[in-house]
């Protein structure tokens, strides 16, 4: 047992409320209430005893009742496909860093790449009222996608996703145009058998590396060889089964592209089984790389887009929804940076 400002015994783990304040203070709870909400209507020497009471006591305003109050809970639910991807952590850092900056706090729900949890999470977050949501969908064809979309009754900004039948913000980035610069790298380097392995293109940016890929390839005068596409997973074990299988063709690909850091570490993994040094065995180029991958994988060629850059910019779409903006979307453009390891031998 305890005991408060007025001296009545409290039980350890009691959660102070409003009354306890009123009653440390001997106010009326009416009187309490308008200093604790920032009511202009008070008596300095009421509100100075007041805070006094509630700063010794522990207070701390139910914000669950606040919400239901006001209809505003200063909070914005953050739903990531896979937190296991630790470019997903660096955007999410950017989107709290900004949203805090501005007064609200974010809640990060991990999907776990499931369409099913996803549709847990999307409910999780319209039962807390969350003003806004960021979301980087696990699929665009989701069962469950539109009915969510559709129920959320707030803003709403995807992260690199597109739903072509909805009019809601997002924020992209520009693959295309990164991996047609990647690839035509490549051929002028004297490569013609190119792989690529990446997510499902039932999401944007596969669709849009893809784009980026055929393009080269047409402006190269090269046919795409099929059999040197994987398209279907971003974890590492699906990488790393077909770079297998790539690896042991008859007609092995002399360059290879990664479409996300799952991508990368599982090529890398098959590499290293077969003892293939990249930028001297294989050329080797990273659709998403991040700072500290480079530190063991060093002189890698990457195709950039800035994922701090891509979080702030979620952030201030939401903020400007929030305050009543249209939908827009904004397009982070990707730039290839060529270093070492996309030089190997042909």
């Amino acid at each position: 047992m305890v005991g408060d400002h007025s001296g009545t015994p409290r039980k350890l783990g009691h959660r102070v409320t409003i009354r306890d304040v009123a009653e440390g203070a001997d106010a009326a709870l009416s009187s309490v209430s308008r200093v604790l909400s920032g009511h202009p209507h008070v008596s300095e020497k009421m509100r100075i005893k007041v805070q006094k009471v509630a700063e010794e006591l522990g207070y701390e305003p139910n914000l669950n009742a606040q919400t239901l109050r006001s209809g505003v809970s200063r909070t914005i639910g953050f739903v990531v496909r896979d937190i296991n991807n630790p470019l997903f952590t660096l955007i999410a850092q950017a989107c709290e860093r900004e949203l805090r900056r501005n007064g609200y706090s974010m809640i990060l729900i991990n999907s776990d790449g499931s369409v099913e949890i996803e549709n847990q999470n999307f409910s999780l977050l319209r039962k807390r009222r969350v003003d806004g949501i960021i979301a980087s969908l696990v699929a665009e064809d989701s069962p469950y996608l539109r009915k969510n979309l559709d129920s959320a009754h707030c803003p709403i900004v995807l992260l690199d996703r597109q739903v072509s039948d909805r009019n809601i913000s997002a924020v992209i980035a520009n693959h295309s145009s990164g991996v047609y610069e990647a690839v035509m790298s490549l051929v002028k380097l004297g490569h013609s058998k190119i792989a690529l392995i990446t997510g499902s293109n039932n999401i944007y940016p596969t669709r849009n590396r893809l784009e980026g890929f055929t393009k080269a390839h047409q402006d190269a005068n090269l046919e795409i060889c099929s059999n040197l596409l994987a398209v279907g997973g971003f974890d590492a074990d699906y990488a790393f089964s077909h770079s297998l299988n790539l690896l042991h063709q008859k007609s092995a690909p002399t360059a290879f592209l990664a479409g996300g850091v799952g991508a990368f570490m599982g090529i890398s993994r098959a590499f290293k089984k077969n003892k293939i040094i990249m930028g001297k065995d294989v050329a080797f180029v990273a659709l998403d790389t991040l700072s500290f991958l480079e530190l063991f994988f060093a002189n890698i060629s990457t195709v950039y887009r800035d994922p701090v850059e891509m979080g702030r910019e979620a952030a201030i779409l939401l903020l400007e929804g929030l305050e009543g903006a249209q939908p827009q979307v904004s397009v982070i453009e990707t730039q290839f940076v060529e270093r070492d390891s996309s030089k190997g031998s042909i």
